[in-house]
């Protein structure tokens, strides 16, 4: 099979790929771009931060903060308001206001910022002998060495109980696994 040149997703150099999953022509572009990626998450939680200090029933907000919720630039909305498009409260130097429900018509509801995944959820399983598989059932049946099962169940976190010498990993995730191929 040929590979093929990816274009680095950094640089944008194309590049012959070590493995399939590489992204990046070099270290060095990886380390940039995990760089840029910790500093990106580091502005958005200060920006979160600053969005959940204005007040939900506030009626009128500054112009920072009408561009943080509703994610348009400080020029842009100050060039709206000097046009005339925006209609705003002037109560002094710096201190103009807008109507939030005048932007949230304008602009739609203010938005919110992609919320952490929540933990998936956690699935229940039987672990009594008799709803489970042994690691020597689970090779004979499959025709694996032992070895293998041991690192699909590391790699895939299944479950396991162990009762006396032996090992057991529920008969649902083991059958799901290997007959469905996901192993491979």
């Amino acid at each position: 099979m040929k590979r093929r040149n990816k274009q680095c997703l950094n640089c944008g150099e194309e590049f012959l790929p070590k493995t399939v999953a590489s992204v990046y022509c070099s270290h060095i572009c990886s380390k940039k771009a995990y760089k840029r990626k910790i500093k990106l998450l580091k502005i958005e939680d200060e920006v979160k931060a600053l969005i959940n200090k204005i007040p939900e029933n506030r009626a009128f907000i500054s112009v920072p903060e009408a561009g943080m919720l509703f994610g348009i630039a400080k020029k842009t909305l100050y060039r709206l308001v000097g046009q005339g498009k925006i209609p705003s409260v002037n109560l002094g130097t710096r201190l103009v206001r807008i109507d939030r429900r005048v932007m949230e018509g304008m602009f739609g509801p203010a938005r919110s910022l992609p919320q952490a995944e929540s933990a998936p959820k956690k699935k229940l399983y039987s672990l009594e002998k008799e709803d489970c598989y042994s690691i020597g059932e689970i090779a004979q049946r499959f025709q694996i060495s032992e070895g293998s099962v041991y690192s699909h169940i590391r790699k895939y976190s299944i479950p396991t109980r162990q009762i006396g010498k032996h090992v057991y990993a529920p008969k649902s995730e083991i059958d799901n696994l290997y007959n469905g191929n996901d192993f491979i």
